[in-house]
């Protein structure tokens, strides 16, 4: 009780220095301006004091022709900093859109109608009307047709109502783009600037956003009359009440230590944020087969799929939900202990987005990122972005894990409340059941019930090798250190790119492979693969042809000094000139009397020519565009 008290008092002085070292007084939101049933609802909904954003938006907002850019991280109160003062801007008596809410997923549009419809409990006759894909779009229309004073909506159902002509926006006066950044990534852009065309241009226009891209200032350019800036905190900064951990490992060691993450922190609740909805749905099914509390969410679920598991996450019966960024963002849970990075995301902005969906309302949270060693410079990039270091994690041992497990356990006991009525009746029969047994043995048979598979695993274990993160210096055609380098008969000849090559191994190979490092070169390619798997892709690629043309894929070798022996060879013979023969893939072959160097498959010189050919008539062939598909050599 003490230490509850102890944490209370730390927190509270924490707060009051915060206020004083901002030379923040305390307001209330009576203070704001906020009317009477807004405040009546928000205080039973818990509201006590505003935030930071709510401090500086609110009162702003309730003005005149004011248009508001505030850039505050998710988490921060921004639906209430700009929901209560368009709320209390409308004219019920008038039934037809005043407001205009545009967020970029499904979930997010539910979450801020549901919240609207809170703040405005006491507001009679008030309606909010959500409009979003994946739902009947009659329903929607007959509930437009019955007239609403605010429309929250995803830009692209937006754009199909307003093509049936079933919603007017010729009244609106305030339109809000929350989450703006998220938005133009998701390739709104177009979908909002016609949107936009069609409000009054009198209307206030509120932009809400996590960063600041480029593409964001200028649509406030083009459609903002000079607007107020808002930042809370430092513009693109991250949030402080969430540490930033890496842990660097080899790539056939992320999964593993995935799981290793998760078995630390015995109460985890959190996100595991992967890059495809193909890696979401295996690291989904790995976890839950390997008996964790896990689901997936991503684009291919169907909407009622994607209900159930959001609603099961909410309600916290699950503790781990792996999803992709896009089908993420709608989830508005404060008490997210972690969120994971399975690989760090291609734009910073993500990160930023992943991050926020912990340490929220106040509270703190740990960004985890599993990282392999090409992914440090990018780790550099995210933390000049967020002003703030990230910290270099050691993975836990599997001792340390066990220990951490057990007294997580031993705490449960101590808290567990008990139900003296219940059993009663059924003590003295459990008494005389294990009266033969002491309080040690007791302990002792419920510790290894409950922990003999766990401890068990890692007894036999090996710890995950830690990785230098000074990489050195690569022979030329060497692969990576744990993995395999291979030699592909497909080049830039061939039009071949670096997403061809990808999407190549992911239609003849079942199951994620992880690829590495791709050179491309004219007639062939190389790219690198996990050890493991590297015989699995040869196996299955040699498989296939495509047009008639085999595919063929082989183990490269680096190149090697003139008698040395290569990795799982013999040394080859020395030819004149003191090199080696047949090095990196190349067959060694005379041609009138001199030797030259060339592919065992490359191509016809009649392919060549017609490639200049049809470069001469202005065509550009994709890879493998005269194919039908991969078809399975016989």
């Amino acid at each position: 009780m003490l230490s509850v008290r102890i944490i209370y008092v730390h927190s509270r002085l924490q707060e009051i220095s915060y206020i004083i070292h901002n030379n923040r007084i305390l307001k209330t939101f009576e203070e704001l301006g906020v009317a009477a049933p807004i405040l009546k609802a928000i205080q039973e909904m818990g509201y006590e004091s505003p935030m930071p954003v709510q401090e500086e938006v609110i009162p702003f907002l309730l003005g005149e022709d004011n248009d508001v850019i505030a850039l505050a991280q998710t988490g921060t109160g921004k639906t209430a900093a700009y929901g209560l003062p368009i709320l209390q801007k409308i004219d019920v008596e008038a039934c037809y859109p005043q407001a205009l809410v545009l967020c970029p997923t499904r979930e997010l549009c539910l979450q801020i109608a549901d919240d609207l419809n809170d703040y405005s409990k006491y507001m009679e006759h008030l309606r909010v009307q959500p409009v979003y894909g994946g739902s009947s779009i009659e329903s929607q229309i007959k509930a437009l047709k019955r007239g609403v004073h605010v429309v929250v909506a995803t830009p692209g159902r937006l754009i199909d109502l307003m093509n049936r002509k079933t919603v007017d926006l010729g009244a609106v006066k305030n339109v809000i783009l929350d989450e703006a950044d998220e938005m133009l990534n998701m390739g709104f852009t177009d979908s909002i600037n016609e949107i936009l065309a069609a409000v009054p241009e009198t209307r206030n226009m509120l932009l809400f956003s996590a960063t600041m891209p480029k593409e964001i200032a200028a649509i406030t350019k083009k459609y903002m009359r000079d607007p107020k800036e808002i930042v809370i905190g430092v513009k693109n900064e991250g949030n402080k009440n969430i540490r930033d951990v890496y842990y660097m490992v080899r790539a056939q060691d992320k999964y593993l230590a995935l799981k290793r993450i998760a078995d630390y922190y015995p109460n985890i609740y959190g996100i595991i944020f992967c890059r495809t909805r193909k890696e979401t749905q295996e690291i989904a099914d790995k976890l839950i087969q390997d008996g964790y509390n896990a689901d997936s969410l991503h684009g291919e679920l169907s909407q009622a799929q994607r209900d159930y598991v959001m609603q099961k996450f909410r309600i916290k019966n699950l503790q781990l939900l792996v999803a992709t960024d896009v089908a993420a963002r709608g989830l508005d849970v404060d008490d997210l202990t972690h969120v994971i990075n399975y690989g760090l995301p291609d734009e910073i902005e993500s990160y930023t987005h992943r991050r926020g969906r912990t340490g929220r309302a106040g509270k703190t949270g740990i960004s985890i990122s599993i990282c392999h060693i090409r992914e440090k410079s990018k780790i550099k990039q995210i933390e000049r972005v967020i002003n703030k270091q990230f910290e270099k994690g050691v993975m836990p041992t599997g001792e340390q894990i066990c220990e951490k497990q057990l007294f997580n356990l031993v705490d449960q006991i101590e808290k567990v409340k008990v139900n003296e009525e219940e059993i009663a009746g059924l003590m003295p029969s459990i008494y005389r059941k294990l009266e033969w047994l002491d309080k040690e043995d007791i302990i002792k048979r419920m510790v290894s019930l409950e922990f003999n598979r766990m401890i068990d695993y890692y007894k036999d274990a090996d710890d995950i090798e830690e990785v230098d993160e000074k990489r050195p210096k690569r022979v030329k055609g060497e692969a990576e250190a744990g993995y395999t380098r291979l030699f592909l008969n497909f080049g830039k000849t061939d039009t071949l790119s670096v997403p061809d090559l990808i999407e190549l191994v992911n239609r003849c190979v079942p199951g994620h492979v992880q690829i590495g490092r791709i050179d491309l070169h004219d007639n062939f390619s190389f790219f690198e693969v996990v050890e493991e798997e590297a015989q699995r892709v040869i196996d299955q690629m040699n498989g296939f042809e495509v047009d008639g043309r085999r595919i063929h894929v082989e183990v490269s070798q680096a190149r090697v000094e003139p008698g040395e022996k290569r990795k799982g060879g013999k040394a080859r013979k020395e030819r004149k000139g003191g090199r080696a023969a047949g090095f990196g893939g190349f067959k060694a072959k005379r041609e009138g009397g001199k030797r030259k160097e060339k592919r065992r498959d490359e191509a016809p010189k009649s392919r060549k020519e017609g490639k200049k050919a049809d470069k001469k008539e202005g065509k550009k062939k994709k890879f493998y565009e005269d194919a039908p598909g991969y078809k399975k050599r016989k």
